[in-house]
């Protein structure tokens, strides 16, 4: 009779313990679904802000690459107008005078700018390449970012 007792017994501390591990089994795998779906949501959402970060700075090299070029090109240009600065061409009106004037002008030199005028406007065209690739890509950046 010991022996059937202590195989009860045995049977049913078998039966609670693998009752217990069922159950713990169970929720491990509601925790694991759980866990699973968490991860997969958070992959999605670095993947996203991935994509944004890559677009973001494409755009910024975009818009660097072309302030360059621009840059480039006004500096070749103020090289070839101080190379050469009779090929430098300057529309202006020049008011008439009231009084009387000589029909001829004999002596008369060609009308240049001083040199301070042509260092502002060199600096200016400069500053006004780089604010235009800043409001480009000022307006690219809303445009993604913004408006979607």
């Amino acid at each position: 009779m010991n022996i059937t007792k202590l195989l009860t017994g045995s049977c049913v501390v078998l039966a609670f313990w693998l009752w217990w591990v069922i159950d713990d089994y169970g929720t491990l795998k509601a925790n694991h679904k759980l866990l699973t779906n968490s991860f997969n949501e958070q992959v999605s959402i670095n993947q996203a802000y991935q994509a944004r970060i890559k677009s973001l700075h494409d755009l910024d090299v975009k818009h660097t690459q072309e302030l360059d070029n621009a840059k480039t090109e006004i500096s070749q240009l103020r090289d070839l107008s101080e190379r050469h600065p009779e090929r430098v061409y300057i529309k202006a009106n020049c008011p008439k005078s009231e009084g009387v004037t000589t029909s001829g002008v004999d002596d008369a030199t060609t009308a240049r700018p001083t040199d301070s005028a042509v260092r502002n406007y060199w600096l200016l065209r400069e500053r006004i390449a780089e604010s235009e690739q800043m409001i480009k890509g000022l307006q690219d950046y809303i445009k993604q970012e913004c408006m979607e």
